[in-house]
């Protein structure tokens, strides 16, 4: 097992074990998760929860992929607007990724969306940003991811 440690900048604190799924490219929160925000409500078919599988065409790294639940690594969120009511709409259907870990700085709406899960739907989503270009570069699809409330990312592999 060889492992790897980045320190960020806790946006929302917490700690938190999940599978990595990464995005090298901005990730459209909107575009990403637009069949959970218009009241489609997919399914895992493994669990049968409500699921967020990335529907994003331009995002090549996470279209059709499961979020829910992972650590999702990606460098910043992008589009719309309605980008932190998307993540607090993800989070109320219990459909959220477990962290999203950005290299560069979380914007506003990311980390509203944060805030806004953890408050209204006590359905958190543990936030760290700053983690830098290393970690991106490093962190693959499958690592698993530990999470501590310091900021701190533990990425292992097999």
């Amino acid at each position: 097992m060889t492992t790897r440690e980045f320190k960020g900048r806790p946006i929302a604190a917490g700690a938190v074990t999940a599978e990595a799924v990464v995005s090298h490219q901005g990730f459209n929160t909107l575009a990403s998760c637009q069949k959970s925000a218009m009241g489609i409500k997919p399914k895992d078919e493994n669990t049968a929860k409500a699921a967020i599988f990335v529907s994003d065409q331009n995002n090549k790294d996470l279209f059709g992929k499961l979020i829910t639940g992972k650590a999702l690594c990606l460098p910043i969120t992008i589009g719309s607007t309605t980008g932190g009511m998307i993540i607090q709409t993800i989070s109320k259907m219990g459909a959220a990724p477990a962290a999203m870990l950005f290299s560069e700085t979380a914007d506003s709406l990311a980390t509203s969306g944060l805030i806004l899960a953890k408050v209204w739907e006590k359905n958190f989503i543990v936030g760290v940003d700053k983690l830098g270009k290393e970690f991106l570069d490093y962190v693959k699809d499958g690592d698993q991811i530990e999470v501590k409330e310091d900021g701190t990312v533990i990425v292992s592999r097999a």
